[in-house]
């Protein structure tokens, strides 16, 4: 795959007051657009975790340190789930 840079300027004294290195701030950044990205359904969970540099299973579980859900539906994704899970319970009782 071919990739692009963004640049994002930033002010050089922003990761140490955010108490952080250079290096700690950019790989944030970089997780966090790919968090955003994944949480407004734009790009899948796999595809995140390329964008931020790791590993699907570990961006999976650093989306919690920002209350970014796991599950990424749609409200009526969610209710038609929850109809056939009702459904599947209707049935085995």
């Amino acid at each position: 795959m071919s990739t692009r840079t963004l640049k994002i300027p930033y002010p050089k004294e922003l990761p140490q007051a955010l108490g952080e290195t250079p290096e700690e701030f950019e790989r944030e950044m970089r997780f966090l657009v790919a968090a955003k990205l994944y949480e407004l359904g734009r790009i899948s969970s796999g595809r995140a975790a390329e964008l931020a540099d790791m590993e699907r299973t570990e961006f999976l579980s650093q989306l919690g340190r920002y209350r970014i859900s796991v599950f990424n539906y749609s409200l009526e994704e969610l209710e038609r789930e929850i109809q056939e899970a009702r459904a599947r319970a209707g049935q085995s009782a």
